[in-house]
């Protein structure tokens, strides 16, 4: 009796052994799904530009979180491999979502190892993330005075300078829309938070 208590117990043991290294290996193959997720939105993110002309409706789409391809995904297995794991999928999540993002599985390179548990030798861990690329600004209609037009020596005014003005109102700062002048706009990638969500 003594001996198959302690062998019982010795069982145990092993087994809950198995499950540690079970669940240290699905934390690991969850932080490279998290990395690789947030590494393909970043990326995606930082590749969008500001139109070249002005048109409200392009603007407020691209400010809303515009659709986005699947160019990113090299950067999300690259992030993956660095985490010793390999991308299984990658995909943009735009559709069914309310923000832009990107949805990574991933598998672990190397299994949980042997163990009393039969199986556990070829058994790797996998894992999925989603990150959002959520925007932080939109553009409105600036209701702020301006100066009038001045009209031109026919006694008309510019059409160009009666276009109304419009600004971008982000969390804390704003800045104004010159339609005539494009070429001072920030960075888009500050017009956007990039993080982890539920999938």
């Amino acid at each position: 009796m003594y001996v198959a208590v302690v062998a019982g117990l010795l069982f145990l043991a092993f087994a809950y052994f198995a499950v540690g290294q079970a669940s240290m290996k699905k934390n690991e193959a969850q932080t490279a799904a998290d990395a690789a997720a947030l590494a393909a939105a970043q990326e995606a993110r930082d590749e969008w530009r500001w139109p070249r002309a002005f048109d409200l409706d392009e603007w407020d789409e691209l400010l809303s979180g515009r659709d986005i391809g699947a160019g990113s995904c090299s950067a999300a297995s690259s992030l993956a491999s660095q985490n010793d794991a390999e991308t299984v999928s990658c995909a943009p999540d735009s559709a069914g979502w309310p923000e832009a993002s990107y949805t990574v599985t991933v598998v672990t390179n190397k299994s949980v190892g042997s163990s009393v548990i039969p199986g556990t030798e070829t058994r790797k861990a996998e894992a999925t993330a989603r990150a959002v690329i959520e925007p932080r600004c939109r553009v409105e209609e600036d209701t702020r005075p301006r100066p009038s037009p001045s009209p031109n020596e026919n006694g008309d005014t510019d059409e160009a300078e009666e276009q109304k003005a419009y600004k971008v109102a982000c969390d804390g700062e704003d800045f104004t829309i010159d339609p005539k002048n494009l070429g001072s706009l920030p960075d888009l990638a500050d017009m956007f938070s990039v993080h982890l969500a539920d999938k």
